[in-house]
């Protein structure tokens, strides 16, 4: 493809008038012309706006117009359209890949699109995360709405028609047929003014240049994305690809039950690698997040390497989804499937009623706060049965009819589904055994903080700092054998009491202790700590795995962390008890503070203005679980039907949704664009 070229363009708008006055003025001085055309390299967009016109395409009253539009368009649809005007595209020419790597350089999320016009070279491509609110199908729609007012070189037509078409899909209406002129289509005969403007011509055409030069000084051509786009685009691949990779397992648990270990090895592997690079990412973002401040270049490169390293992960199970689906075959499989996860959801509703029971003990025995990470899982499970009820009944419709890539999408969907209800029927038997734990540990702390009070009174208290510590430690003590003895006590309030008194008190007398003493100390207390670690590890994990949906980048980074954290404890516990104590510790703070994020976000969710609106319903509830990927109901397909192992949504139509499948998250590859 010619990079750059003679402009040979017809007269239109700004453009051309400024190029026929140019021809006109040379020739009557007697000096022959060629203007070339400006290749430019994809970097991000900057400044403010909706509209980027690096071509000089448009005058300030279109470029206002636009602008207007799309705001338009952002209030009507929560969607947003950028557009943007270069004369040629280059590194790389390929429409697709050039806009796809402007809208990813520039942190763009799954709400916002990006209409890239090459105004010379002729040709545009809009980008779209498969995450967003429109299908494939529709984005070739708006694409094509765009084409339309692109061939009559109506360069303030193609946005507008763009965003009528967008806003028409989202909202469920008819988009206008395509080809379908625009008002402002015809294009207009400029000729009369070469008269008109030959007298100052020197004026406008150093008017042209002086703007151009402004122009591309705030082109995108070597610019690059804010710090703050960086920081938007690496949560929202944090949370995308974590989604992937629970998603991801969870199917690959479904395929390896059904088809063994042998034949699911290589997948294990790729789901491995791709959980590795995400632990990697959520440390880099803990860093990112920690009190230790950073200069802007490092949190500019650390940004952009979790980035990086995510694009790796979603590649590498994208790169197996087509193999992934072959080996499930859901859609020639379909009753087989049907069968199995009707068995599986018979096996969840038969343990529902000890779910129930147990709650109604822990109810009974525990303070609410004790209770908080599980206290709408009975509800929660209810309505997850419920949601895999309705699609067994979709898919066996869809059987009976032999349309069965919706079967297979219904079929992925109560598989989900059933999965999450076991899972919130274990957390709450998980967290009867953890109170029953926790109650244990305070008894033993208790007597240990006792003769450590014991230890403190005979060393020598020159300031004063002994005897401090010893009533504090007496405090909580006294309040924790408090939280003890009441009809509906809350040990896990007494541990955390008992802990925080234990670390101020190890502060006071570990001077005098030798290194053997401390160690000895630090094993006595690691086993419950490590306890501890792993019941508000568990807690924290189950409460975002059952609800990410609504969950966010810091209480999954802040998992995470708790888990890498408690996995160094017990690496850590023979060589480095004290060490081990450490991490231990830190995992239990970091489990904590993933669960009051992951609560806040959840609050969120069930918001009227979020989402949630009250309406607690089974679909609800499956979009909280991240069953259901997309609440813009009625959108697309990946191409096939009900494969599970690929990038995006499943393909296929049920009741109106598109469940989670095995492979990487949202991705802007599409097939499309073109020239006009």
């Amino acid at each position: 493809m010619t990079v750059m070229r003679l402009q040979q363009s017809p007269v239109t708008r700004g453009k051309g008038i400024f190029a026929l006055v140019l021809t006109a003025v040379l020739t009557c001085a007697g000096v022959g012309v060629a203007t070339a055309a400006h290749a430019v390299d994809p970097g991000g967009l900057t400044g403010s706006g909706y509209v980027h016109d690096d071509a000089d395409a448009l005058t300030n009253a279109e470029e206002q117009q636009i602008n207007d539009r799309l705001e338009e368009l952002r209030t009507e649809t929560n969607a947003e359209l950028f557009v943007l005007y270069v004369d040629e595209f280059t590194n790389p020419s390929d429409p697709e890949a050039w806009t796809n790597e402007v809208a990813s350089n520039s942190g763009m999320g799954p709400t916002q699109y990006l209409l890239a016009i090459a105004v010379d070279g002729r040709t545009m491509y809009l980008s779209g995360d498969s995450t967003g609110p429109l299908s494939e199908d529709q984005i070739v729609s708006a694409e094509n709405a765009a084409i339309d007012a692109l061939r009559v070189d109506d360069w303030a037509g193609a946005p507008v028609a763009t965003a009528d078409d967008m806003t028409a899909s989202i909202s469920g209406e008819v988009p206008a047929e395509p080809g379908t002129p625009t008002e402002s289509a015809a294009p207009a005969d400029y000729s009369w003014l070469l008269y008109a403007v030959l007298g100052v011509a020197v004026i406008a055409l150093i008017f042209y240049f002086l703007q151009r030069r402004k122009k591309k000084q705030q082109s995108l051509a070597g610019g690059a994305p804010s710090l703050a786009e960086l920081e938007r685009a690496a949560g929202s691949a944090l949370v995308q690809t974590d989604d992937a990779v629970k998603t991801s397992t969870d199917e690959l648990g479904f395929a390896r039950a059904q088809f063994g270990d042998e034949a699911t090895a290589e997948y294990e592997k790729v789901v491995a690698a791709a959980k590795q690079r995400l632990d990697e990412s959520f440390a880099i973002k803990q860093q990112l997040d920690d009190d230790v401040p950073d200069s802007d270049e490092q949190k500019i490169a650390w940004n952009q390497q979790i980035i990086q390293m995510l694009n790796e992960a979603n590649g590498w199970l994208d790169e197996k989804a087509a193999a992934f689906d072959e080996l499930r075959g859901l859609e020639q499989n379909a009753p087989a499937a049907l069968q199995a996860v009707t068995a599986e959801r018979d096996k969840r509703r038969g343990e529902h009623d000890a779910a129930i029971a147990t709650w109604q003990q822990l109810e009974r025995a525990y303070a609410a706060t004790a209770l908080d990470a599980i206290d709408q899982n009975v509800s929660e499970a209810q309505l997850r049965l419920q949601f895999a009820n309705e699609q067994i009944a979709h898919a066996t419709a869809a059987i009976a009819e032999g349309n069965t890539a919706a079967a297979a999408v219904a079929i992925r969907a109560a598989e989900d589904a059933a999965t999450q209800a076991g899972q919130l029927h274990g957390a709450i038997q998980t967290m009867a055994a953890n109170l029953e734990d926790a109650a244990q540990r305070s008894t033993a702390l208790i007597a240990e903080l006792q003769g450590d009070i014991i230890t403190a009174q005979a060393l020598p208290d020159t300031d004063g700092r002994i005897a401090q510590v010893v009533a504090s430690t007496s405090a909580q003590i006294s309040a924790a054998q408090s939280a003890l003895a009441q009809a509906q006590a809350n040990p896990v309030q007494a541990v955390e009491l008992l802990e925080t008194a234990n670390n101020a008190i190890d502060s006071v007398v570990k001077d005098v202790r030798d290194a053997q003493a401390r160690a000895e100390r630090a094993r006595r207390q690691l086993s419950d700590a490590i306890m501890s670690a792993q019941a508000q590890v568990s807690a924290a994990a189950d409460f975002i795995a059952t609800r990410r949906g609504a969950i966010g980048a810091t209480a999954r980074t802040r998992v995470a962390e708790a888990e890498a954290s408690l996995n160094r404890a017990r690496s850590l516990q023979s060589a480095d008890p004290e060490r081990a104590l450490s991490d231990a510790q830190r995992s239990m703070q970091l489990a904590n503070d993933a669960m009051n994020a992951a609560q806040q976000d959840v609050g969120m969710f069930n918001q009227p203005t979020y989402g949630g609106g009250g309406g607690n319903n089974d679909v609800l509830s499956a979009v909280l679980g991240g069953i259901v990927l997309n609440q813009v109901f009625g959108g697309g397909s990946r191409g096939g039907g009900g494969g599970g192992f690929g990038g995006g949504f499943s393909g296929g139509r049920s009741g109106g949704f598109r469940s989670g499948s095995f492979g990487g998250g949202g991705t802007r590859s599409r097939r499309g664009g073109g020239r006009f």
